[in-house]
């Protein structure tokens, strides 16, 4: 980042004012405890592993190996799939509504609300479609559900 641009990022907290060093977002997002790398060339990707885990060496960080994956075209990140193309929903999360039985209880209803709202990204309409589906969850209702 250009020194002249750091005032620009300025953020204030409790602690004090602050702003950012480097620019966030070029070839890393991090969420909490999760991260992607992310390239167009496999130089590029070379060269950005290398900052990343310079990085991760300075802050004494270590990776799980069991989560990482190098080098690939199509990965998981926060649920979705990450591809060329942009952002996918998880097979797996739909294939969990699909398999689900019909709600027997609130607690079901809840869950699968939970799972809709989790791929409503990906779903025309969604909110339209499921509101029976949240209707079912008013406070003071009655629970039932039929075909």
């Amino acid at each position: 980042m250009h020194p002249q641009d750091k005032p620009k990022t300025a953020f204030i907290t409790d602690a004090g004012t602050f702003y950012y060093r480097d620019v966030m977002g070029i070839d890393v997002e991090a969420y909490i405890d999760d991260m992607v790398v992310k390239s167009t060339t496999a130089e590029e990707h070379y060269n950005a592993l290398q900052i990343v885990f310079k990085i991760l060496r300075r802050h004494q960080l270590k990776l799980n190996p069991e989560k990482c994956s190098f080098g690939v075209q199509v990965g998981k990140f926060l649920g979705f799939m990450l591809m060329e193309r942009g952002i996918e929903a998880n097979p797996e999360k739909c294939q969990a509504v699909i398999d689900m039985r019909s709600p027997r209880n609130v607690k079901e209803v809840q869950q699968l609300a939970g799972r809709i709202t989790a791929l409503s990204r990906f779903l025309s309409r969604s909110a339209e479609a499921a509101h029976p589906i949240f209707h079912t969850l008013k406070k003071g209702g009655k629970f039932s559900w039929t075909k």
